[in-house]
């Protein structure tokens, strides 16, 4: 599986990563803030119930004394500066003054006036404030009537927000933990789901690497519905290049053959000319036979240039032609370097043959006694060549006869020029050469090589073993 900015099976981890943290992040904060409400609300029914617990154990005694002592059943009340408080403030005519739990001791509260936190329809009302002894405290308050003559006192009830505080950060700890496993869970969950998901799609890569590898010539396999039909699609596609190939190649052929005799008939008669007459009726039937297979192979190679079924195994293609020229060049040395030993070519093979045997029969044609020829993986970035295209193919051809130099170069890639007229050819192999690495998006160029002689380079596509 590839990933990058342009992957789909990245894009969609990704997305689902992002979703999945902003679900769960969003998550934590609501139950986080529903659980503090609750704790809220459950520490206001807590100080409630022990407010009215201290309401009901008081009393008006002889003499208007306050009587009671109220007993709430925890401890905290009896632990100094504890935050947990309980204060029964009378009003009125009483001959006693406050009472209050043993944990507030000698110490005061500044409460809020009325005016500031009024009392709630029940009689009630809630607040916060320092305690002075470094506690943050809720305080539960309400006035009651004690007496049939209308005296009343104020009771207060405070607890210690730390107790709320401590619960709900113990509540916010378990809670992230526990969204944070399910978190890392699901993203592996997903990521396993998604990869699965577009495992197809993978298969689908694959096999389109079989077809740019010349291994198949279909897409081959089973594929779920969703990518069938795009599957079909492609093989349509493919049988649609592969006839439109044949196509061409048939009415190329059949071209060439219709204009075969007529120019035959041209050089025979030719000959039976005067000199003067026929030798220019040859030089332009040959510049007619020249151009017309030229435009043939342009058309040709534009029918089939960006087919996939386009491939040529470089090595026995090469070993071929070298094996010729040794042949008719027995006087000569040629030696083949191929590295890689198994490079492909995204050419037809006869465009091949016809590139390299024309740069073969120059280099033979000027070399002293030794040819070589060489093919390696070039960069994918190679300067004038076409961008799309990531594999290239560096192919050179060098011999050891006197070379050109850089004008004689300019004039040798002009149709049908001819340096050295006492050596047999009609001056067209390098402009053909170049027509065809041109027609294929790739270069040539011309230089002196290590032995003083010409050095033909030419950059060639490479079957693409990666599609991504």
């Amino acid at each position: 599986m590839t990933f990058g900015a342009r992957s789909l099976t990245a894009r969609v981890l990704l997305l689902a990563t992002l979703w999945s943290a902003v679900a769960l992040v969003a998550i934590a904060v609501v139950i986080s803030t529903l659980y503090r409400e609750s704790a809220d609300r459950g520490f206001q029914d807590l100080l409630r119930a022990q407010l009215y617990n201290v309401v009901n154990s008081i009393s008006i005694g002889e003499n208007s004394t306050l009587a009671g002592n109220p007993q709430l059943g925890d401890l905290r009340f009896s632990q100094p500066k504890s935050g947990w408080y309980w204060i029964i403030e009378p009003l009125g005519t009483f001959s006693t003054g406050p009472l209050v739990s043993s944990s507030l001791g000698l110490s005061n509260l500044k409460v809020p006036s009325v005016a500031e936190v009024p009392f709630d329809s029940n009689y009630e009302r809630f607040y916060t404030l320092d305690d002075g002894n470094g506690n943050r405290i809720q305080v539960a308050e309400t006035e009651v009537v004690l007496d049939q003559e209308g005296r009343a006192a104020r009771f207060r009830v405070s607890g210690n927000l730390a107790v709320v505080e401590n619960d709900i950060a113990a509540f916010d700890n378990s809670l992230y933990l526990a969204l944070a496993v399910f978190g890392f869970g699901s993203l592996i969950v997903n990521a396993l789901a998604i990869l699965y998901g577009l495992k197809p799609l993978d298969h689908a890569r694959a096999a389109l690497e079989h077809i740019r590898g010349g291994e198949a010539e279909r897409l081959q396999g089973e594929f779920p519905r969703e990518i069938q039909p795009l599957a079909n699609e492609i093989n349509a596609l493919i049988d649609s290049n592969r006839r439109i190939v044949e196509r061409a190649r048939m009415q190329v052929g059949n071209l060439a053959h219709s204009l075969k005799t007529p120019i035959a008939v041209l050089l025979n008669e030719a000959r039976v000319l005067d000199r003067q007459h026929g030798e220019l009726v040859r030089h332009q039937a040959e510049a007619m036979q020249g151009q017309v297979q030229s435009y043939l192979n342009r058309a040709r190679i534009a029918a089939q240039r960006d087919s996939v079924l386009a491939r040529t195994e470089a090595e026995p293609a090469l070993e071929r032609l070298v094996r010729v020229m040794r042949r008719l060049n027995a006087d000569k040395e040629f030696e083949l370097v191929i590295d890689p030993p198994h490079l492909s070519l995204a050419m037809e093979q006869q465009d091949v043959e016809e590139t390299v045997g024309n740069l073969l029969e120059n280099a033979a044609r000027f070399a002293e006694r030794r040819v070589v020829v060489t093919a390696n993986a070039a960069p994918a970035d190679v300067k004038g060549a076409d961008p799309a295209r990531k594999s290239w193919v560096e192919l050179t051809v060098e011999d050891d006869g006197p070379g050109l130099d850089a004008d004689q170069i300019r004039e040798a890639m002009k149709r049908g020029r001819r340096l050295d007229e006492s050596k047999p050819g009609t001056g067209l192999g390098l402009s053909i050469v170049r027509e065809i690495t041109s027609e294929y998006h790739g270069l040539i160029d011309l230089s002196r090589g290590a032995s003083g002689g010409l050095k033909a380079r030419l950059i060639l596509p490479a079957v693409t073993k990666d599609i991504a």
